[in-house]
């Protein structure tokens, strides 16, 4: 196996003299060696044999310790498993003979590992996809960070303000291909080009691992984690032939339920650089191979979690084998964290809201080409062409389509693959024909397939900083042009380089050109080569070549099962091949089932949240975040194409969709606008105000949302109940003053309010959270929840739960209490006290409490329900080209409140969506209904489609 031994042996015994003086000195050295070790072995105390060797300590890793709910029930816990790791022991070996020697060994495991499907620990920042092409798998300044770690730059700025490269590579605009080549090339690691590019790249993954270590001698580096019987068997059978190499058993990190919860929890990985320098400024005991938690509860908490480190002290000889062991110290487990959630609550809240979503998803599909709104259409009139559910397929990456030519690829991908490639040359070279035509074309006049390309062209050169949005002057003459479509695409990218729009430096070496179109020309290259290759683009190719018809449906939905992305069904892959089956019949099936989900297909709408807490003492019982990950993905090693994958799904599944996200509260706001009005005696109890469908005293005259019809005359317990504007458009006038209108002073009232909540500042909980933020201007508007208020749902829970309690604010905690290895509770947690809004007597409450229950009475969804509920709905329009998002908050029963809830699906159409799933989740919760029945693993069929303009 070995060859390059044979080079050795020339090299170093290439006479008979040399051959016999050498078998001489080593028998010697060997004879010295074991009286040498015999001594040691005896306990001799003589302290000049311990002069020739090296003393060592060896790090014991603590067992991380478990996360439990609130009854004890299991969330995250460690287990022992198999790991093949490798020491650095080649430092006496030249360059050469040790990436030699360390290259074969390596590429012996990883072809050992392959063979029995085990994968080396892979968080590197570059993978290779199915096409073996190689891919980032983070953008912006963790991609920086990254650079900067494989060209030995302390920092981003460090990499980015270099004067001069040190491998003859623009180092902080790197690509992934020339950072392989790096590696693999002469200068760093000489891997050689025999072996095939995934074995290559997975030794160059190692090495860079390995380097990573080399601050400190002996400390080791795993390969692989959790690997199989078979190659633990096989490692061990060939450790004399494998220099450092060593199986250990190593605690890996496992999670239940890990899409529920993974939100919350977050999960554990190896240690980045700059994680490391962050951490040894606390600690010295961080080494750049520790495990720690990434984010969430892992995170926050890693401190009780990790344990404390052991150690063992030992004499080793110059390769590193130990001779005698000096002293040990074991390692202390982590402590056991105990969370306030619920995980049975959590997890039918995790499915009923994909069901929900799944069912909105499934009832808007309509077996059409595109939707094309009328500026009469509402938001709810909203439909989603089937046609767009075929290209998400290609644009959320459910179809790999960098496999589509790959070797093993199907004939109806390889057919696909064709019919792209031909077209895509064709959309190229029409392009270059438009940017480069003698008698330009208006933009107005291109087709609209060319106008999406060339728009596309355009916001790139914009994104990538070529076209400088900060120089562009918005008044000038030629730019209102070409905003108004009446500039060709040619005649605007000139237009634009003749007036320093453009930095010319980003796509030349030249610093100067004869005439425009000379820098023109070049900049059409660097169109060609540097926008059209994208894989943005490719995928506006590929939604084109489906719109018209020349990639079909069916043929897509084939390839999901010759892709394996859906469980092989033989006989409706050929149906679906010949066409005999509808592909329309077929994506709306697996759509109800789930087995293609919502955040599968990052449509509208493809995420959703809800926040359940019991206003009694402010404990969470749930925070949900859909869609969620697989936590055991990233869990201790990250498979950095797995987060790739989950780093570009449109759905956003990384994000917390539950303490992260911000919109609009809609009519939810109204109880903060009847505190304001009832505290500042702008309204009573009892007051009538008459609604009148247009408020016509203020200059933007807005409409209650039933209006040509009206509300009569009502109170404030009514107007919540009818979800009033105008009764709220009154409210906030006079806050501002009425008849002495002053736009500051409303705000300042509705300000006021609303931060009595809490609705200005984090909740307090333990995991990453956005800020809300209360309107800041418009009171009128603001006063429905309308303004540029913009609230998490966490935020919307904690204020509903005051509301619930009669004016308790709590800051919140996910914790509990946490123990010791031996269940001994070291710190307990609750929810405190924030403050208390003491500015309403029983009886205003009361009115408050009153108008939410009849807003419950009120919703079809709640008919027949055993539970009291109390909530309001609330429906918030963000853009008018997508769905509106759907609200409701709440809180059961109605008498004697035992939880409060906050849910929100975002672009979900209308309140009543939130309202239903809202139904369904505390049916679960207070067994009003077989939880089992209601998570039947299937899209909701009663999904609202009506039109609630709340």
């Amino acid at each position: 196996m070995f060859e390059w031994l044979n080079d050795l042996k020339e090299r170093f015994f290439s006479s008979r003299l040399t051959v016999m003086v050498g078998i001489m000195s080593l028998f010697a050295i060997i004879l010295l060696g074991r009286l040498f070790v015999l001594q040691i072995v005896r306990g001799s105390s003589y302290q000049d044999n311990y002069n020739l060797l090296t003393e060592k300590t060896e790090t014991t890793d603590a067992t991380r310790g478990n996360i439990y709910d609130r009854n004890g029930n299991l969330l995250a816990y460690s287990e022992l498993a198999y790991a093949v790791t490798i020491e650095d022991k080649f430092s006496n070996y030249s360059t050469d003979d040790k990436n030699k020697l360390l290259n074969e060994i390596l590429y012996e495991i990883i072809t050992n590992l392959n063979a029995n499907g085990d994968e080396i620990d892979n968080d590197f920042g570059i993978y290779l996809n199915s096409a073996k092409d190689y891919t980032f798998s983070s953008s912006g300044t963790a991609l920086q960070r990254f650079r900067a770690d494989i060209f030995g730059y302390s920092s981003i700025d460090d990499l980015k303000s270099k004067s001069d490269s040190k491998y003859d590579i623009d180092e902080a605009n790197a690509t992934a291909d020339e950072i392989m080549e790096f590696l693999c090339g002469e200068k760093k690691y000489d891997i050689s080009t025999d072996y095939d590019e995934e074995i290559r790249y997975k030794i160059a993954v190692i090495r860079y691992n390995m380097s990573l270590n080399n601050y400190q001698k002996y400390i080791s580096t795993t390969i692989a984690s959790d690997i199989s019987d078979e190659s633990v068997a096989y490692i061990k059978e060939h450790e004399a032939d494998f220099t450092g190499v060593e199986v250990e058993e190593k605690s890996v990190r496992r999670y239940d339920e890990s899409e529920c919860f993974a939100n919350i929890l977050g999960y554990t990985g190896k240690i980045s650089t700059e994680e490391y320098e962050e951490l040894s400024k606390e600690s010295d005991d961080y080494t750049l191979n520790d495990i720690i938690g990434k984010s969430g509860i892992e995170q926050y908490m890693n401190e009780y979690l990790s344990g404390t480190k052991g150690y063992k002290v030992v004499y080793v000889d110059n390769v590193g084998n130990v001779l005698k062991e000096a002293e040990s110290k074991d390692a202390v487990s982590g402590g056991d964290v105990y969370l306030s959630i619920d995980k049975d609550l959590t997890i039918a809240t995790y499915n009923l809201l994909e069901q929900e979503i799944a069912g909105i998803v499934y009832s808007k599909i309509q077996n059409i080409k595109e939707y094309n709104s009328s500026s009469d259409d509402s938001s709810s009139n909203i439909v989603i062409p089937i046609y767009d559910v075929y290209f998400s397929l290609v644009n959320n990456n459910l179809i790999d389509i960098s496999a589509l030519d790959s070797d093993e690829a199907s004939d109806v991908e390889k057919s696909v693959y064709s019919t792209y490639t031909s077209k895509y040359q064709t959309v190229q070279n029409t392009l270059r024909d438009i940017l480069l035509a003698d008698a330009p074309t208006t933009y107005k006049d291109l087709s609209e397939e060319y106008q999406q390309y060339s728009t596309y062209v355009v916001k790139t050169l914009r994104s990538n900083d070529v076209l400088l949005s900060d120089s562009i002057d918005t008044t000038d003459e030629m730019y209102q042009k070409w905003s108004n479509e009446e500039l060709s695409v040619e005649e605007y990218l000139k237009y634009c380089i003749e007036n320093d729009w453009i930095d010319i430096t980003v796509f030349t070496q030249k610093s100067l050109y004869v005439d425009t179109d000379e820098v023109y020309e070049s900049l059409v290259d660097y169109i060609a080569s540097d926008i059209l290759t994208t894989t943005d683009f490719e995928k506006l190719v590929y939604q084109y070549a489906i719109l018209n018809d020349e990639i079909t449906g069916n043929q897509l939905c084939t390839i999901l099962y010759d892709q394996g992305y859906l469980e092989w069904d033989e006989s409706t892959r050929n149906s679906l091949a010949s066409g005999s089956l509808s592909s329309y019949s077929f994506l709306k099936e697996k759509i109800r089932t789930l087995e293609i989900t919502p955040g599968e297909l990052a449509l509208d709408p493809c995420s959703g949240s809800c926040v359940i807490i019991d206003p009694n003492n402010g404990d969470v019982l749930a925070c949900v975040s859909y869609p969620g990950y697989d936590s055991n993905k990233l869990a201790n090693s990250v498979d950095s194409s797995y987060y790739s994958q989950l780093v570009f799904n449109l759905s956003n599944p990384l994000y917390n969709h539950a303490t992260q996200q911000r919109t609009a509260p809609g009519s939810t706001f109204k109880m903060i606008s009847s505190v304001a009005g009832l505290a500042e005696n702008v309204i009573t109890t009892s007051t009538q105000i008459q609604d009148l469908g247009i408020f016509d005293k203020v200059s933007n005259q807005p409409k209650c949302w039933y209006y040509p019809s009206n509300h009569g005359s009502i109170n404030v317990s009514e107007a919540l109940r009818d979800s009033c504007n105008y009764f709220f458009y009154e409210v906030g006038y006079e806050l501002a003053g009425g008849s002495n209108y002053n736009d500051e002073k409303g705000i300042e009232k509705i300000q006021k309010y609303a931060s009595m909540f809490g609705l200005d500042e984090k909740t307090g909980i333990e995991i990453e959270e956005s800020t809300p933020s209360i309107a800041t201007e418009y009171p009128v508007m603001a006063a429905i929840g309308q303004s540029d208020n913009n609230f998490t749902t966490i935020s919307l829970a904690r204020y509903v739960t005051a509301i619930a309690n009669s004016g308790t604010v709590y800051d919140l905690s996910l914790m509990d209490h946490v123990t010791d290895s031996e269940g001994n509770t070291i710190e307990e947690y609750s929810s405190t006290v924030k403050n208390t809004v003491d500015v309403l007597d029983s009886s205003e409450w009361s009115a408050i409490h009153y108008g939410m229950r009849m807003v419950v009475e009120s919703l079809e969804c709640f008919d027949g329900f055993s539970v009291e509920v109390a909530g309001k709905t609330g429906t918030a329009q963000q853009v008018t080209t997508r769905p509106n998002h759907a609200l409701f908050v709440g809180y059961a029963p109605y008498n004697n409140p035992e939880v409060a809830i906050a849910t929100r699906i975002a672009f979900g159409y209308t309140s009543h969506n939130a309202a239903e799933v809202t139904k369904n989740i505390l049916s679960a919760y207070f067994g009003v209904e077989d939880t089992e029945q209601l998570i039947n693993g299937e899209a909701s069929a009663n999904s609202s489609t009506n039109t609630v303009t709340d």
